[in-house]
């Protein structure tokens, strides 16, 4: 069990370690200490979450009872994936960190104190940093040792989770290089929309209706059926995801209506039917930007 810890803790910092010296000194790429850092930091999270959705498809697969058949891979990899959660706390701090850093160097604002910015830090990303500690002190010893070997299924289905994880980074790597306006986050917007749909608010859902199936009663009988313990825990793990998945739909509401009012063709004027408004070449209409700026 130890090891396979010492693994996961000497695995996901290390990539990340690798990843930004391979960035800083790349030819052709040398990024700054932050911009690799942001990029190192998502591309840890799309491994793990690669990593984490192939053991669930294994386990998921290979369970033909969803109750008692059971799996290797679900107690290692979830001991191997432990140290992640903990290790992206401080990935999430440092990216944090260095975006402080570049907003108040654009500000010409003094720097500020690095209590202050852990503080901030954590008002900001305190339900993500919350979701972490939960994971590593609930979730962990709930599925390690309160299971007792069953279950197996209901946790591979729940490492499918992280289908969406790679979309999100990107997204978040296009939005902190202003790359809003491509193609490229448009298609990658609607696909994180539909993955963190499915893999997340449906999932919960889904493992009552597998249940349900499984003890051959109706679907709104299984809260009736299961603990209610077990209810609480889905309760609490899924509320998060609805609230992540509001804030996406609000993106994509403002990414793809921003587009549609920037693809509209100007409309001239009776008061200067000679000096018609000519469209810019980028396609954006200056009216419209100075009525109301599009901010993603």
């Amino acid at each position: 069990m130890l090891s396979i810890i010492a693994a996961g803790s000497i695995f996901f910092p290390g990539l990340f370690l690798l990843s930004k010296r391979c960035l800083k000194r790349t030819p052709g790429l040398k990024w700054s200490e932050g911009d690799a850092v942001i990029v190192s930091a998502r591309l840890v999270s799309s491994v793990q979450a690669i990593m984490a959705s192939s053991a669930g498809y294994i386990i998921a697969s290979s369970c033909k009872d969803i109750i008692e058949d059971q799996h290797w891979l679900t107690s290692t990899y979830i001991l191997f994936a432990v140290p992640y959660f903990v290790y992206d706390i401080y990935a999430m701090f440092m990216c944090y960190w260095y975006k402080v850093q570049v907003k108040d160097h654009e500000e010409e604002g003094a720097a500020k104190p690095m209590s202050t910015v852990i503080r901030s830090y954590l008002r900001r990303e305190f339900l993500m940093v919350l979701h972490h500690v939960v994971m590593v002190t609930v979730c962990f010893p709930v599925s390690v040792f309160w299971r007792q070997g069953r279950g197996d299924y209901f946790q591979g289905v729940m490492f499918l989770a992280e289908l969406s994880t790679p979309s999100v980074c990107l997204g978040k790597i296009l939005i902190q290089y202003k790359q809003q306006h491509t193609l490229l986050h448009k298609v990658n917007g609607a696909l994180m929309l539909v993955t963190f749909f499915v893999c997340r608010v449906l999932l919960f859902p889904y493992l009552y209706y597998a249940y349900g199936r499984y003890a051959s009663i109706p679907l709104y009988m299984v809260p009736l059926s299961v603990p209610w313990h077990c209810n609480l825990g889905a309760a609490l793990l899924m509320a998060p995801q609805v609230y992540w998945f509001s804030l996406i739909c609000r993106g994509a509401f403002r990414l793809f209506s921003g587009a549609s009012r920037h693809q509209r063709p100007p409309r001239s004027t009776d008061s200067d039917p000679k000096s018609p408004l000519q469209p810019p070449a980028n396609g954006y209409s200056p009216r419209e930007t100075e009525r109301e700026p599009i901010s993603h």
